[in-house]
């Protein structure tokens, strides 16, 4: 039980760096995150989480996430967004899901006590600690999926049962929404990215509305001081010349799959997503990662080395600082890393979900300690 505080600008990028490890490619833009929390660090406040027994079992607890593509906008986009008015946003993006957090709030009527980001990301998950701050009630230490996932069913709170709805939204500009009911989840995350979109951007989402002692049946505890301690790893092994992706593998027990130069990028903005392939050639081989905003499939020389829901990372050669898909660049010089999926994600619901039938491919899950002997 305790706290954990970020004090300084470091631990804030420490912080972030392991949350954008985590979000596998996608989870938002991690210099955003950045600024969510050094924001509210700048203000004075306390910038952290609890521990998840610190919730009490009767209090209400709800998820906060960001829905929307990660592409880059284009000039054309961006012209076609004046038409509507859409030039000077109201708020941040931590401002979208703390005033989700309110909305949410006076919706139900129920007081909300804590927050739990819904997953690992540079973006989604210090935005989901700031709106906390901002609302001034704590997060908590784990999310509900122990990376980035780009469906909201893809979590553990689908695969335990639990009702997502109703679910507060709220874009850059100041529009409002609430999902008051839905008939299953595929359908309110159809209707959460619709609103992006026609947002242009992304919206701050606040559902999952549930008592500590439901919320302690399906959070992956623990996670955020996860990321916090492989960023600042990272990090440390730079200062200390030491190599970055060793002391990263050393660390989590995973695989160095590839390593090369990013020779081409195929990228598609599409119904709320970013979708896309990056070709990776090596010194005798070449190798492909598919993302649907994260990573998700990974072949090298066309036999498939690692598929969701286990963990591809992208990270800089040198530095071992994780990528994130759209700052991803030609030319690039780049290690892909596989790691193992949390457990529950390698059941057969959470297989179900976030495997590669899920995503339209024509194979099964195999374990990436399998596909890598």
């Amino acid at each position: 039980m305790g706290k954990k505080l970020l004090k300084t600008e470091t631990d804030v990028r420490d912080f972030v760096r392991g949350c954008t490890f985590y979000g596998t490619g996608g989870g938002g833009l991690p210099e955003n995150g950045v600024k969510s929390l050094m924001s509210q660090l700048e203000a004075g406040k306390e910038v952290g989480w609890v521990d998840v027994n610190d919730i009490p079992d009767d209090a209400y607890v709800a998820c906060t996430f960001l829905m929307g593509s990660i592409a880059p906008l284009t000039s054309e986009v961006k012209k076609e967004m004046e038409s509507f008015g859409l030039v000077e946003p109201k708020y941040t993006d931590n401002e979208t899901l703390a005033k989700a957090v309110k909305e949410l709030s006076e919706y139900t009527g129920k007081e909300i006590s804590a927050i739990v980001p819904i997953e690992l990301g540079g973006a989604n998950t210090p935005g989901g600690i700031a709106a906390g701050i901002i609302n001034g009630i704590p997060a908590v230490d784990g999310d509900y999926t122990g990376r980035a996932i780009p469906e909201i069913q893809q979590t553990t709170p689908y695969i335990n049962g639990k009702v997502l709805w109703p679910i507060s939204s709220v874009d850059l500009w100041g529009n409002v929404c609430i999902i008051k009911d839905a008939i299953n989840y595929r359908m309110v995350e159809r209707i959460g990215k619709i609103l992006s979109v026609a947002a242009y951007s992304m919206t701050g989402d606040v559902g999952f509305l549930m008592t500590g002692k439901e919320m302690k049946e399906s959070i992956l505890s623990g996670t955020l001081t996860e990321c916090y301690e492989i960023g600042k790893l990272i990090r440390e092994a730079r200062e200390a010349k030491k190599d970055p992706i060793e002391e990263i593998i050393d660390k989590l027990g995973g695989f160095l799959l590839a390593e090369g130069r990013v020779v081409k990028k195929e990228t598609e903005d599409k119904a709320g997503y970013y979708w896309g392939v990056h070709t990776i050639e090596g010194k005798n081989d070449i190798t492909k990662v598919w993302f649907k905003n994260e990573n998700h499939i990974a072949w090298k020389n066309d036999e498939v080395i690692a598929t969701s829901p286990d963990i591809i990372v992208i990270v800089d050669t040198k530095t071992g600082e994780p990528m994130a898909n759209p700052l991803l660049e030609e030319g690039d010089e780049v290690a892909v890393l596989g790691f193992k999926a949390r457990d529950i994600f390698r059941t057969k619901k959470g297989v179900d979900i976030l495997g590669p039938r899920y995503f339209g491919f024509d194979f099964d899950y195999k374990p990436i300690e399998e596909l890598n002997k």
